[in-house]
């Protein structure tokens, strides 16, 4: 049975059975994590009672910000001629105590639990985000997590690695080390790894899949499709301003034709910006079938310039939505030059550079895609379309935000999935972006290397692998981490490290998406979904000093959360994911076009 019939036949109960894990204090950890909970539980039970009811006396519990966000009149925001009110959900959140902490929420979230196991939102020693945020030393080399992995070194241009945490509260590391090596190529990769230096690979280029598969020494694992590629526009910007043409440019591209000849087999050519895999993605109408004729006459119509160049940007980075960029972009290319009469230039962007740059809006047409971080289409169409989207499609459109905000707080799954039917067709009616391929993917590794597994988000876990008879696990991937501080990353190369070395609230269970306690042993909602009290594993010790609690908790959501936060600094400074899980940040700054942004000193 396919991986992607699996989703569809539970895609109606998904979004239920999370918040039911939840409202049961679990979320069906694994067996491992079940052992881990409880012998954690027993170290906590042979604490000293005095001892422990001494250290609950002396913590003082905080709360951001102090005063709650009145939700029925948000705060407002104005510089110069910008002005708009606070868009985000959270309202306020609490340490309860030394080992509970409350979220309070102005509007429902039924995908709470899958958005706070994500790594960008892993959680942060207070003192040590003190003492070197301002400096961005939290970037690159003051790393201090609780998972599994420690950061022992970085080596730019070269590799990192990552050291067994003896302390780690959950099941040790079977490797004693892993090294994290890179590169762009993915020959380069797979001749690496056949040639030994290398004990698994990520993203396997489309050509390589038979030969993995019948190489004896190796074993490929697949990953669902479950991405998106598209060619975004910036809806400010001319022609592309133009509502008509953009629909003529969605009707005169073959998706398909992208999908046979530039993936591996899985992949497929796309007819809703979401996965269908994922619970209520497919409702309303398919996308655009493909019609040059109609396409071009619309073009003609609207007064398009058909003399004109048009600048085409995108990045040669491999991903999974995107193993073969330049080929892609290049059919994408005399696709439009063929059918329409279209003529574009490509503009080759840096990599380390392009999402940073995406995400401000400063290209008027690009190509860039989407990986799934947990299994709801909020994690598609409220990221891109969303109050707390980014700025890369130019202005919001009303009717869209509204309808995603609606079925983001609707708890009844029938509602709920009209109001995705009603954006899907929304988008589909102002076309902010062409949806063209969900892409296929796959990891090798040595036939040795036991517990080897593909993420569907790309964030396979190290430490249940065993790579034979060695100590040492080597991996390459595409690109080096441009930083490992994961509340201002957005590029899954570094993501997947920060999986390794830091935990959030809740993790998601090795090789799949259902959110599972983590640094919280449960976390449980209000029966209306607007608050979640989170109970917090005792005795977690963070690799480079430090005891979890409560506190640790707020701090390390109030950086992300508040521009204004002395700790809200980082790598990026414009891809933060935390406006795009919940809604928008406290006092946000504008882009260029007005919109609101969590970037620090954003024009």
């Amino acid at each position: 049975m396919s991986r992607s019939k699996r989703w569809s036949r539970l895609a109606p109960l998904a979004t239920l059975a999370i918040v039911f894990a939840a409202c049961s204090g679990s979320a069906s950890p694994s067996a491992s994590s079940a052992a881990s909970t409880a012998a954690s539980q027993a170290a906590g039970a042979s604490q000293p009672a005095a001892s422990t009811a001494a250290s609950q006396a002396a913590f003082t519990g905080e709360a951001y910000p102090a005063t709650a966000v009145d939700c029925a009149n948000r705060p407002k925001y104005t510089s110069g001629a910008n002005s708009a009110s606070y868009t985000g959900i959270f309202k306020q959140i609490t340490a309860v105590d030394r080992l509970t902490v409350k979220f309070d929420l102005c509007t429902a979230d039924v995908a709470f639990l899958s958005k706070i196991a994500f790594a960008s939102n892993n959680i942060q020693d207070s003192d040590w985000l003190n003492a070197h945020a301002k400096d961005k030393s939290i970037v690159h080399d003051q790393i201090n997590g609780t998972a599994a992995y420690m950061v022992k070194e970085w080596v730019p241009g070269d590799h990192v690695t990552l050291a067994a945490n003896p302390n780690y509260w959950g099941t040790k590391a079977k490797a004693q080390e892993v090294v994290i090596k890179w590169s762009k190529e993915a020959t380069q990769r797979l001749q690496d790894l056949q040639a030994g230096t290398l004990d698994g690979i990520d993203n396997v280029a489309p050509d390589d899949f038979k030969t993995v598969e019948g190489d004896p020494n190796l074993q490929i694992i697949p990953r669902e499709a479950l991405n998106n590629l598209y060619l975004g526009f910036n809806v400010n910007s001319a022609p592309w301003n133009n509502e008509k043409v953009r629909q003529a440019l969605a009707m005169g591209l073959d998706r398909k034709r992208i999908a046979d000849n530039f993936y591996p087999p899985g992949s497929e050519a796309a007819d809703y910006f979401t996965p269908c895999a994922i619970p209520l993605a497919c409702g309303g109408d398919k996308w655009y079938d493909t019609n040059a004729a109609t396409a071009k006459q619309m073009l003609t119509d609207a007064g398009f310039d058909f003399s004109k160049e048009y600048d085409f940007h995108y990045r040669t980075k491999v991903r999974s939505y995107l193993p073969s960029p330049t080929q892609v972009a290049t059919d994408i290319q005399s696709q439009l030059k063929d059918n329409l009469g279209v003529n574009i230039k490509l503009v080759v962007e840096k990599d380390d550079t392009y999402l940073n740059d995406e995400a401000t809006g400063k290209f008027p047409m690009f190509l860039l895609g989407w990986g799934a971080d947990y299994p709801d289409v909020t994690d598609f169409l409220d990221v891109h379309f969303g109050n707390g989207a980014n700025s890369g499609f130019g202005k919001k459109f009303d009717d869209i935000t509204k309808a995603l905000a609606a079925g983001a707080s609707e708890p009844d799954q029938t509602k709920r999935a009209q109001d995705y039917t009603d954006a899907n067709n929304l988008v589909r009616t102002h076309v902010p972006m062409i949806p063209l391929v969900h892409g296929a993917s796959a990891t090798a590794w040595k036939k040795d290397v036991q517990g080897a597994h593909s993420s569907p988000i790309g964030s396979e876990y190290f430490y249940v692998m065993t790579p034979g008879d060695r100590q040492q696990l080597v991996w390459s991937q595409g690109s080096e981490p441009s930083g490992l501080y994961c509340g201002d990353e957005s590029d899954g190369d570094a993501l997947r490290i920060c999986s390794q070395v830091f935990d959030s609230l809740y993790n998601y269970k090795v090789g799949g998406l259902d959110p599972e306690p983590a640094l919280a042993t449960s976390c449980d909602p209000s029966t209306d979904l607007t608050s979640w009290t989170c109970k917090l594993r005792d005795g977690v010790q963070f690799q480079k000093g430090g005891t979890l609690d409560a506190n640790d908790v707020v701090d390390s959501m109030a950086a992300q959360w508040d521009v204004k936060n002395p700790n809200h600094v980082g790598n990026l400074g414009a891809n933060w994911y935390f406006p795009t899980l919940f809604g928008g940040c406290l006092n946000p700054n504008f882009d260029k076009d007005g919109a609101q942004t969590c970037a620090v000193g954003a024009s």
